[in-house]
């Protein structure tokens, strides 16, 4: 048998072997040594001077030394933490509250929290275990479809390893040679926009066949409003923020109602008044902070790039290549914001204006429950993409702040901390194998002649780039039938890799669609790990055939999401050009 047959060999044995259940990892490693030693046997030389033994040290010297790889453990370790730490119901309670009046608002509420909690923890397995323990009932409950119920939690916990920080776009930054903040600003748009996709399926669904989500009873929607808020509204008004403002100036009616067992403090009132400021601070912040990064902060980058081509005579600060953003506010940028802050505007007016107790008491939940776990996770994201601090760092700081939200909730205690750690060690060892034996067996399928083997039969077929997208595309989502995402990228990605710059492919948008792509990983029969998910703590009469058709719909979003994307590469690929330059 040639060389390049038995790197075909390899790459069919491994398939077939993880499909039999043995472990990822090992399997790569043991099947790289075998091969390896039959493409490096010399009969002259001794048994222990087989080069495949030099290889495999090289190999896992060279994985174990990866930069990249640093910041799995603690990205890990904010998911398991907020896992075992967090008010993951409270949340959900709280959103399905302000979704209450839209079609199939318990559904609603599971996707999104599905999505923010995904963005949180990046783990799959976390996300759709716990969303199944606390929304699949209430939406069964309520007479919702199975598939529907079912088909929500799988497909929205998914969305953890898409939006960053994700696990999968480091792995695949590692593999690739890319950049992980590049890979991260290119991931955001395309993550939300498929959660958005998710998002419109629901809802149309629901008001095309309203059976599939019947409208909650009303014990389901009240708001639980506080007596004594009825009464501070018969006291001043209505309006809760124009309620609040007066009674700041004239706190002499709201002194003398009683609050829980206690009379209302001007304290009371004043962290009232600054929780329905929530919106208006969102708002403006975002603003400000556009444009600051835009305006003022690319304008001092602007002139520093000009003072690098006067000293050194090129282009960009210290010569360096300028990225768009430092060119200052792009075209149309003015009209634009302009646009987006009239419209805020107009949404906090209309917001405020009709701000009753009911609406008051769903934003108090909302800010205790969402808004904390938010600004961790836009922190950690903010200061990766602006270049403030590495991807290490960041995942520092997002562990740091994960431990904080779970002791100030009195959720996690000794005992859970050690299993977070312990799960987190555990699956940072796991990643670092698997990277040793891909490693490993790369090298040896490339050294017996496989990649090469691939490419020329890639070429002989003279794709347009198009077509050889397509057709990449296609291989990596039947191989989400049988196999999970880790083995693809690892074996399989580095596959078409080398080709991507004969077809002038943009190895960061072909990723992305990559990593949308392996959505459906985790959705496709028979190794459909989120039905199995599931299935572990719903209820006896969900079969897993009514998960499996639930989930199947959302991969069918996920090739229109794809398709968009590369119609519309401005999608992925404008905000990391605009900020680092492409």
């Amino acid at each position: 048998m040639s060389d390049p047959a038995l790197g075909l060999t390899m790459l069919v044995l491994i398939v077939v072997v993880i499909m039999m259940g043995f472990p990822t990892a090992f399997t790569l490693m043991g099947l790289g040594m075998f091969f390896g030693y039959i493409a490096f046997y010399d009969p002259t030389q001794a048994f222990t001077e087989n080069k495949v033994f030099d290889l495999m040290v090289q190999r896992t010297y060279g994985a174990m030394t990866n930069d990249v790889l640093i910041s799995i453990p603690l990205f890990v370790l904010i998911g398991y933490v907020m896992e075992r730490g967090a008010l993951v119901d409270k949340m959900f309670y709280s959103i399905q509250l302000a979704f209450r009046r839209v079609p199939a608002s318990l559904a609603v509420a599971t996707l999104i929290v599905c999505t923010f909690w995904g963005i949180a923890s990046g783990l799959v397995g976390a996300v759709v275990v716990l969303m199944g323990v606390i929304a699949f009932n209430p939406m069964l409950r309520a007479g919702y479809d199975v598939k529907l119920a079912s088909g929500v939690i799988t497909a929205g916990g998914t969305l953890g390893i898409l939006i960053p920080p994700s696990v999968m776009i480091i792995v695949y930054a590692a593999v690739a040679g890319q950049s992980v903040v590049k890979l991260y600003a290119a991931a955001m748009f395309p993550g939300f926009f498929l959660a958005f996709l998710y998002l419109v399926y629901i809802v149309g669904w629901a008001m095309i066949n309203p059976k599939i989500a019947p409208p909650l009873s009303e014990e389901l929607t009240r708001v639980p409003v506080p007596a004594w808020m009825r009464k501070f509204q018969s006291a001043y008004s209505s309006n809760m923020l124009v309620g609040l403002v007066s009674a700041l100036f004239s706190p002499s009616r709201a002194t003398v109602i009683e609050a829980e067992k206690a009379r209302i403090s001007y304290w009371m009132l004043l962290k009232d008044f600054c929780a329905a400021l929530v919106p208006f601070v969102l708002v403006a912040g975002t603003l400000w902070l556009t444009w600051w990064y835009v305006v003022i902060h690319q304008q001092a980058a602007a002139e520093a790039a000009v003072s690098g081509v006067q000293q050194l005579g090129t282009p960009g600060l210290g010569g360096a290549p300028a990225a768009p953003a430092e060119h200052g506010p792009p075209e149309g940028f003015y009209f634009w914001f302009g646009l987006c802050a009239v419209a805020g505007v107009l949404m906090l007016v209309r917001y405020y204006w009709r701000m009753d107790a009911d609406r008051f008491v769903v934003l108090k939940l909302l800010t205790s429950s969402v808004m904390p776990l938010g600004i961790l996770t836009v922190v950690v994201l903010a200061v990766i993409l602006f270049g403030i601090t590495t991807a290490t760092e960041s995942a520092g700081v997002g562990a740091a702040g994960a431990f904080l939200l779970a002791f100030q909730a009195r959720t996690l205690d000794w005992k859970r901390t050690k299993e977070a750690v312990f799960l987190t060690a555990k699956t940072t060892a796991m990643v670092c194998w698997l990277f040793v034996g891909s490693a490993l067996f790369s090298g040896v399928f490339a050294i017996l002649g496989g990649q090469a083997l691939v490419e020329q039969w890639v070429l002989s077929l003279n794709m347009t780039p198009v077509q050889f997208m397509i057709l990449s595309q296609a291989i990596i989502f039947l191989l989400g039938w049988p196999l999970e995402w880790t083995e693809i990228i690892v074996i399989f990605v580095p596959i078409f890799l080398p080709l991507l710059k004969h077809f002038n492919i943009d190895p960061v948008l072909w990723g992305v669609l990559v990593f949308v792509n392996l959505q459906a990983a985790f959705l496709s029969p028979p190794v459909a790990m989120s039905a199995f998910y599931l299935k572990g703590v719903s209820p006896p009469h969900v079969t897993l055939n009514q998960i499996f058709s639930g989930m199947m719909p959302y991969m069918v979003v996920i090739i229109v999401c794809m398709v968009i994307m590369y119609l519309w590469p401005g999608m992925t690929l404008w905000l990391p050009n605009y900020l680092y330059g492409g």
